[in-house]
């Protein structure tokens, strides 16, 4: 699966921006903190992110992995691009 195919998927930047901090959330613990997904579907986008060497479970938790961590970097450098970043005006 292609990476943009994969982040356009419901949930699934959720997910990775759940997961940012130091603690490895259970699921429930994730699916709580991403406001009402269905298990269904977490479990899913865990098993897409696991697929794509983005997420890994450890323990009783989840964590990011190495190439996780690496995306959320530029994904935060594309965010503040985004921040300045106004459309033209038409008119």
């Amino acid at each position: 699966m292609a990476l943009f195919d994969l982040l356009g998927r419901r949930w699934a930047l959720r997910v990775l921006w759940e997961l940012r901090g130091d603690s490895a959330p259970t699921f429930r613990q994730l699916q709580q903190r991403c406001d009402g997904v269905s298990s269904s579907v977490l479990a899913d986008r865990l098993r897409e992110l696991g697929q794509a060497d983005l997420v890994e479970h450890a323990g009783e938790g989840y964590l990011l992995t190495r190439q996780g961590r690496a995306l959320l970097e530029r994904l935060a450098q594309l965010d503040a691009w985004a921040s300045g970043w106004r459309p033209k005006e038409t008119g």
